[in-house]
């Protein structure tokens, strides 16, 4: 059974949101301040961390920074915030999919089920990809750039996968939603750039000047073909 952390501050939502993971099947512990959820993450190792950004004292931007100095551990954010910045840099520090409340239930347990199936398939299977000096261990979900090993988060894992399988293919953004995702969500096509970023910051010896993962103005990406 898979461990949900739910960090929330708010009764009423965080038992909504208890009671469907629960109903779905998943173990549920909850945290409401980010102090005892960077506490949980630590003791519990959970599979999930579903995260309120707008949490007292320290936020969930702060949360998920924190997080990733030392966990890859899938993130969700929940979000009241309307600005496309706070999605933008929750992204960017490692989040892997974020959800604007109000929400559907039935559409967070979709998305957590989405983002667990692309951390699980990580982890199957036998396969390398090497594309240039890129080498990417599927089943060990390592990737080396040269002799250095990249630390990537599941998301960012999968996004570079889809690219590399295919060296040259130019991927629209919403063709690589769908491929993250595995299901229609009308999600936000910025969160591509955002952890294509993300992406580069961690491959690229330059990530101002990529020669991996290049933009094609207009269209989306593509990872090089030369």
């Amino acid at each position: 059974m898979k461990k949900i952390l739910v960090v929330e501050d708010e009764l009423k939502i965080a038992r909504l949101v208890r009671d469907y993971l629960h109903q779905a099947g998943f173990a549920v512990i909850e945290a409401s301040d980010g102090a005892s959820a960077l506490s949980l993450a630590r003791s519990e190792k959970p599979d999930m961390v579903v995260l309120d950004l707008g949490l007292p004292e320290m936020d969930g931007l702060d949360v998920t920074r924190r997080l990733r100095q030392s966990s890859s551990v899938p993130i969700i954010m929940l979000t009241a915030r309307s600005e496309e910045s706070d999605r933008i840099v929750g992204l960017e520090l490692g989040a892997d999919d974020y959800i604007v409340k109000p929400f559907s239930p039935k559409e967070l347990v979709a998305r957590i089920r989405a983002v667990l199936r692309r951390a699980d398939a990580t982890l199957g299977g036998g396969e390398l990809i090497r594309a240039g000096a890129v080498t990417i261990d599927l089943p060990k979900m390592r990737v080396t750039v040269g002799d250095a090993e990249a630390d990537l988060t599941a998301t960012e894992f999968e996004l570079l996968v889809t690219l590399a399988r295919h060296p040259g293919r130019i991927y629209t953004r919403a063709q690589l939603l769908d491929a993250l995702h595995g299901v229609s969500f009308e999600s936000y096509e910025r969160s591509v750039d955002a952890h294509i970023k993300n992406l580069r910051r961690k491959i690229e010896a330059d990530p101002r000047r990529p020669q991996l993962l290049l933009t094609v103005y207009g269209v989306g990406y593509k990872f090089s073909d030369a």
